[in-house]
């Protein structure tokens, strides 16, 4: 997937790796970008900056994606590339429990980090069954390889992205469907505001939006699955299946060191 004069639409645009994402595409010479946001003003800001359409969607709601993407097929034919980017954070609360979220935030990253793009795949496929193309990009984490320690609901509903990317890609390849899964580590985007550090996803350093999005434009030029900006999580993944109680011990160390008792 080479972005010069294709169509791209990004959800969670207007910020942070989204943003950073349009900006990139918009360097590499995309045609067309559709910044896709919940903050109306946010996604106005981005798609003036790279000559693109803004739309303000809920990717909480499967029918303002798919609304969005009918227009956006009657407008310019097809989509491309559908980057589905959004995501939140949580945190285990006051008691540091991996059931501590409250039943409200579980909800709410399950349907933004998994049935987003359920939603947005439901929408596009037909589209580009029917043309034989099409590629998508899903915004997991490295949490979704590993584990975020703090954050259950986080990592739970990111281990499921990375499952929906690969059962994406292992369905519908012969269809001529490209997909990659971008799991980064820690980014410096709005999801760290406010926070003392990065925690352990910060352990191999904080990249800029504008680092990761180099990545996957080479990433998505070589149709690669698994996109890490953090060549480390390569590592930590084979030590993973290589031994999971010996990972499961060092992750608890891990815990300890940045989450007292």
């Amino acid at each position: 997937m080479h972005v010069k004069d294709r169509i791209v639409v990004v959800t969670g645009g207007g910020s942070g790796i989204g943003e950073a994402l349009c900006k990139r595409f918009h360097k590499e010479g995309a045609k067309k970008i559709i910044v896709v946001d919940q903050d109306e003003e946010r996604a106005n800001n981005v798609a003036s900056l790279v000559g693109g359409d803004a739309y303000q969607v809920n990717v909480r709601e499967e029918r303002a994606i798919a609304d969005a993407v009918l227009d956006i097929e009657s407008k310019h034919e097809a989509i491309d590339l559908f980057c589905s980017n959004a995501g939140i954070l949580g945190g285990d609360g006051e008691q540091g429990w991996a059931t501590g979220a409250s039943n409200a935030t579980w909800q709410a990253m399950w349907e933004i980090h998994v049935m987003s793009h359920v939603w947005a795949a439901r929408a596009c496929l037909p589209g580009m069954i029917s043309r034989g193309k099409g590629y998508f990009l899903n915004t997991a984490s490295a949490a979704g390889i590993l584990n975020q320690v703090g954050d259950a609901a986080y990592s739970t509903t990111k281990h499921a992205a990375v499952g929906f990317a690969e059962a994406l890609a292992i369905t519908h390849g012969d269809d001529g469907i490209g997909v990659s899964c971008l799991c980064p580590q820690a980014v410096a985007t709005r999801m760290l505001e406010g926070l003392d550090s990065a925690g352990t996803a910060g352990v191999d350093g904080i990249l800029t939006a504008d680092q990761v999005a180099v990545v996957v434009v080479e990433a998505l030029g070589e149709d690669r699955f698994l996109i890490l900006p953090h060549p480390q999580v390569a590592d930590y993944r084979t030590k993973k299946t290589e031994n999971y109680d010996r990972w499961i011990g060092g992750m608890r160390k891990l815990r300890r060191r940045f989450i007292p008792s």
